[in-house]
């Protein structure tokens, strides 16, 4: 399983889900919507107009997710163990 993280600079929720993916001992990928128009143009295609996008297998949500976060760590933590 991979995530990624669709974000722009200076964006606060963007950071905040970084710090709770990184609490989590999770990888990411960040890759930066405002420099990458195929990127930018994969979340609008998902229905995403807010960042951060996370997309993790056929998951995806916009916006600083605790919740979504953790339930992402625990199917983790169930395919590692």
């Amino acid at each position: 399983m991979s995530i990624t993280v669709y974000s722009t600079p200076s964006c606060v929720q963007c950071k905040a889900t970084y710090r709770a993916l990184d609490r989590k001992g999770l990888p990411y990928e960040v890759v930066d919507v405002t420099s990458d128009a195929q990127a930018l143009q994969a979340v609008r295609a998902l229905g995403h107009v807010q960042a951060p996008v996370v997309v993790s297998g056929d998951e995806h949500w916009s916006g600083f997710r605790p919740d979504r976060i953790e339930a992402l760590a625990e199917r983790f933590a169930a395919v590692s163990a």
